[in-house]
This record gives C-alpha cells, structure tokens and sequence, in this order.
C-alpha cells in the first residue's frame, strides 16, 4: 500500500527500473508515474480516474508523491494502486528526483523615499480633479 510499507523500509523484491526508463513513459500509450519509488503503470486507468485521465498524464514519467499525498486518496484507492505497481524506482535514482522548490514569500526593499509613496498619487489625483471640472465646465 503507499505510504505503509514504503515508510517502513520493507525491502522490495521486485524489479527495479532507472529514472531515465521511467521518463519514457509519459504518453497515452504508457503511463507510469512513481509514488513514494514505486513505479506504476497507471496507462489502464487512466479512462478510469476520477480526476480525469489530465492528472496522470500531467504526472506521467515523473514524481507524483507530493500531489498524490496533497489530495488525500481513500484507502480504496491506495488499495486498488497497487494494483499498478510494475517495478520500483532504483536506489541510486532516488536522489535525482526533483525535490519541489519551496516557494518564500519575501518584501521588495524599496530605495524610494516614503514621500514619494503618496506624493505621485496626490499629484495623479489632482490631475484627474482638474480634467473633472474642466470636462463639467463645458
């Protein structure tokens, strides 16, 4: 099942592919994506997921951990995934994985003075008041 016994250690006695086998499935004709170094064969599925068959493609020949994990699947579906498990995703892969970047939130230093903060908004509205009353007086 994802995330149990991949979390545990347990040894895989499977088969194992490298990532750059992997990335050659990322079309209708095969699709895989990996979850926690499982890799899946998820191209059967794809008519049937309730998602729509957009996210796997999206995913295919890649990491899908993180999204898989942000939408937060059953345990029916964790079941019936691996149903699709084909191989696990070699050791000495596991690091290329791109890990996702973490996004800051950072303030922009401003070299501007705090007068003109509100002097270029005066000066706009004053302008925008004058074009008011000549377009009234006419």
């Amino acid at each position: 099942m994802v995330g149990s016994s991949e979390a545990g250690g347990e040894a895989w006695r499977g088969r194992y592919y490298r990532l750059e086998e992997v990335q050659k499935h990322n079309n209708s004709q095969s699709t895989w994506i990996i979850l926690h170094h499982r890799i899946y064969d998820v191209t059967k599925f794809l008519d049937e997921h309730p998602g729509g068959e957009e996210v796997l493609r999206e995913q295919a020949g890649g990491d899908a951990t993180e999204n898989f994990e942000d939408v937060g699947h059953s345990t029916d579906a964790r079941t019936l995934s691996e149903t699709f498990i084909v191989g696990e995703l070699h050791p000495d892969d596991r690091g290329k994985l791109q890990k996702p970047t973490e996004t800051l939130i950072t303030t922009v230093q401003s070299n501007s003075s705090s007068w003109s903060n509100w002097v270029i908004p005066a000066i706009a509205a004053i302008i925008v008041a004058l074009m008011y009353r000549s377009y009234m007086s006419e």
